[in-house]
């Protein structure tokens, strides 16, 4: 498939293009560092948000990375998985130059003023005022590393290419190395993920890096004065369990900012409805707010479970999963039942095991009991969810509409008509039914469906009612 436009940003016509020209236009060449504090400042002095599609750090993390920007400090951000770690070190790159001009055909975006590399070097030399100039886009000044253990100082830094080798050029000279991820992304951002699970010996290769802002390869008597800002990962657990960053590494970092996952339920739904990717085929979806909630507060209770090991982290991913599996569901039914609406109901949430086994690890006690835990937890945020946005008014004229033989029968696989047909046979279920589904409930029959739903399991949950379920099916009834 070709490459969209935006794929490969094209410099604007009216750049300079020869080094003369660059001169000629006032361009002024600054480090990577006093770039990102130069915008960061600009943004801050103009109220905009520092970083764009992270959501939740606005009083907590946002200001220390702010603060490490203004320094000019490199930065490492500590957290449990899925604490948008990565996504917020890509959003840096934001503060760069839109374009940078580089000497062309350069490896390692050699400044045209204070060329680094032998190639730009001679080429600067030989051509003067003529040399070519070439920009490059900010998307391309971003290099990002996972750190396994099998990473090589090769990979980061560089290496003799024998192939070059065997063209002709000596050992000795410059020209026959290969240049490794930091140098190619001089003049940058470089950002490591998970950094404690590079080999220590590796790590030392980053402390000149860090410090002296140059790097060395192999027995070349070569320098490169490189201008990096490094960014980097870390989960605490790595630094006891899986490894550690070694102090003289930890040390040359001039910030450590801490993460954390959303504090509230309104930021974990806002950071779902961002994320999730819903169906864009079949019948539309509405998603009522009160089970986007109960999804949300699901990962809320599931971070202080003490059924659950903590110190792996809760991940807003389990979020995310869950509220597409949860719409995935209602889908499933509509296009069964030929419902021209998918709306989820409480008992789709019997779905969510499957996406929520996999992200969450119970402790040893609860081991094969995980089934179990996932109910408990999504009963607990139904009930919490219920408590916050049900007031009946005359709740016991509710409970009293449950005789010894009135019963109501519930089910993921059920048509909204069949819940209907109960508020009509229980008109005491229809106001607060009609008050939870909202004023677009009269032109929806699912909507009704899905809030009479919530309110039968409510009044379960409140001791109300009792309910004898069998998986995604349930019978609600009186508890005389």
């Amino acid at each position: 498939m070709p490459a969209t436009p935006a794929s490969f940003p094209t410099p604007p016509h009216d750049l300079p293009r020869t080094l003369g020209d660059l001169r000629a236009s006032g361009w002024v060449s600054v480090p990577v560092a006093e770039e990102l504090r130069r915008n960061a400042s600009a943004r801050i002095a103009a109220g905009e948000p520092l970083v764009t599609g992270v959501l939740g750090f606005e009083d907590t993390v946002l200001p220390q990375l702010e603060n490490a920007l203004l320094a000019g400090h490199d930065v490492i951000l500590l957290g449990e998985r899925g604490q948008a770690k990565t996504r917020l070190i890509r959003s840096m790159v934001e503060l760069l130059d839109e374009w940078l001009p580089v000497v062309a055909g350069s490896e390692i975006n050699d400044d045209p003023y204070q060329p680094t590399s032998r190639y730009a070097r001679v080429k600067v030399a030989e051509e003067g005022d003529e040399t070519p100039i070439a920009w490059l886009h900010r998307s391309d000044r971003y290099g990002e590393k996972l750190a396994t253990p099998d990473t090589s100082i090769a990979d980061l830094i560089g290496e003799v290419d024998p192939i070059k080798v065997a063209e002709g050029r000596y050992l000795s000279d410059e020209l026959a190395l290969h240049y490794g991820l930091v140098p190619r992304v001089n003049r940058g951002i470089f950002a490591i993920n998970e950094l404690p699970d590079l080999a220590e010996r590796i790590q030392v290769g980053l402390l000149n890096v860090l410090e002296e802002r140059d790097v060395q390869i192999r027995g070349h008597r070569i320098r490169l004065p490189l201008d990096v800002v490094l960014v980097a990962t870390a989960n605490p657990e790595d630094y006891t369990n899986r490894g550690r960053i070694i102090t003289p590494l930890k040390d040359r970092f001039g910030a450590q900012i801490r993460t954390h996952y959303p504090l509230d339920t309104r930021t974990e739904m806002a950071v779902m409805r961002a994320e999730a990717e819903l169906p864009q085929h079949g019948p539309p979806v509405t998603v009522p707010e009160y089970l986007e909630e109960v999804v949300a507060e699901l990962s809320q209770l599931a971070r202080r479970s003490p059924h659950l090991n903590q110190r792996s982290g809760v991940s807003v991913r389990l979020t995310i999963a869950n509220y597409e599996t949860l719409v995935a569901n209602a889908l499933r039914r509509a296009l069964r039942t030929g419902e021209p609406v998918a709306v989820p109901r409480v008992s789709d949430l019997a779905a969510l095991v499957s996406s929520t086994q996999g992200k969450i690890e119970v402790e040893a006690l609860e081991e094969g009991r995980e089934h179990e835990v996932v109910a408990q937890l999504a009963s607990a945020a139904v009930l919490a969810v219920f408590r916050r946005r049900v007031t009946l008014s005359d709740p016991g004229a509710v409970v009293a509409s449950f005789s010894a033989e009135q019963v109501v029968h519930a089910g993921d696989d059920l048509p909204a008509a069949e819940y209907l047909a109960v508020l009509g046979d229980m008109p005491a279920l229809e106001p607060p039914t009609r008050a939870l589904a909202g004023p677009d409930a009269a032109e929806s029959p699912a909507l009704l469906a899905s809030a009479l739903e919530f309110l039968l399991e409510g009044l379960h949950l409140t001791k109300r009612l009792n309910k004898d379920a069998s998986g995604a099916r349930a019978l609600y009834r009186s508890r005389k």
